[in-house]
């Protein structure tokens, strides 16, 4: 195993089991965003990625169920402007680990972020992103959907085997191959 597939098999569980923490800092962010901004848009983009059914990596798939949505998070927070990701924690924490994603996927990342910068555009749950960071009344029931969500998140196993790696960035560069 090289030293930077141990860094990657160090990092990728840690954000599963933290995915619910990354939830409610990113809820509370969006709160503080007020209401329709580019900002806004990609943080709700982001967030209601987590109940899109058809997402790049279907979340029943054991050990990388979930990774998707942790890296979808952390690509457009990284796309947000600096002066706003060095206001929150949260958001500074989110963009720096961007990079590691850009390390283990190399050219795919180009395509991910272009996949991420089109997921504001998606309607999931009858609910568009215009109307999240729009209307109020979806706001709250958006932001109270996220916080059930992380109170009931239960991370899948991501095993410390570099065929997890293989298997996750074979999935993504099939799935990300018409992005780009």
């Amino acid at each position: 195993m090289t030293p930077q597939q141990t860094q990657f098999l160090d990092a990728f569980p840690i954000w599963l089991k933290r995915l619910p923490e990354d939830v409610r800092g990113l809820s509370a962010a969006l709160t503080e965003m007020g209401s329709a901004s580019p900002e806004a848009s990609t943080l709700a983009g982001a967030l209601n990625y987590l109940f899109r059914s058809l997402d790049l990596i279907p979340d029943g798939i054991e050990d990388l169920g979930f990774v998707d949505d942790a890296f979808v998070l952390r690509v457009a927070v990284a796309s947000l402007p600096q002066e706003l990701k060095g206001k929150s924690d949260v958001l500074a924490k989110l963009s720096e680990e961007s990079q590691l994603i850009r390390e283990f996927l190399g050219e795919d990342y180009t395509r991910l972020e272009a996949y991420v910068s089109g997921v504001n555009t998606v309607t999931v749950r009858g609910r568009s992103v215009d109307a999240i960071v729009a209307e109020a009344a979806v706001l709250e029931e958006f932001l109270a959907e996220l916080a059930s969500w992380a109170d009931s998140f239960e991370p899948p196993s991501f095993a410390r085997d570099v065929r997890n790696l293989t298997k996750l960035s074979s999935f993504l560069h099939t799935r990300l191959s018409k992005f780009g």
